[in-house]
């Protein structure tokens, strides 16, 4: 199954992109979601984390955006199963041209290396990020937390949707990059 990657950092509007190409029929796995659903059903996940991270799990978020070593264990602890979890819903969209696998963090992760055929980032201006990430009810200095302990090497994505404008202007570019004629998505899936 092909499979491509849509990335960007936060506030880049990578769910947007994915609620577009999810309006057209493409399956979309949201891994922020996937993980969080991971938390309430693979048991003693929540009760692991605590223990490794020494934390109560309701404390995760202020501790994984602050401190890089409790993130780093976190993620050992969360992304093997996020991959196998991706692979088996993959495996599932049988009649699929091609998924989607959103995820702000994807590439730095040699975990989910080799896991893609293609790689869409979407990108934004900080401006416009940060105005986003208030909009969604963060304090400024939470959003410039956030933006701050991400980072994306956009020399690694195939193809780049800038998003700064509007939703109609977003909505014409993925049209373009996913479904235009000479895409190279197209180009794969008729191999």
């Amino acid at each position: 199954m092909l499979t491509v990657i849509v990335t960007g950092m936060i506030g880049s509007g990578k769910s947007a992109v994915c609620a577009l190409l999810s309006k057209r029929g493409i399956p979309v796995y949201d891994s922020d979601s996937r993980t969080k659903a991971l938390y309430d059903t693979v048991p003693g996940l929540k009760e692991r984390i605590e223990a490794e991270l020494g934390v109560p799990f309701s404390g995760l978020a202020k501790v994984i955006f602050s401190d890089a070593g409790a993130r780093e264990r976190l993620e050992s602890i969360v992304y093997p199963l996020v991959r196998a979890d991706f692979e088996a819903w993959r495996d599932a969209q049988k009649d699929a041209p091609f998924v989607v696998l959103e995820s702000a963090i994807i590439l730095s992760k040699p975990i989910f290396d080799g896991i893609a055929d293609y790689v869409v980032a979407v990108a934004a201006s900080e401006e416009v990020r940060l105005s986003r990430l208030i909009e969604r009810g963060l304090s400024e200095e939470d959003a410039r937390r956030r933006m701050a302990s991400q980072s994306l090497d956009l020399s690694k994505a195939d193809a780049v949707i800038h998003n700064d404008g509007t939703l109609q202007s977003l909505s014409r570019r993925v049209s373009r990059v996913f479904f235009g004629k000479n895409s190279y998505i197209c180009r794969l899936e008729n191999k």
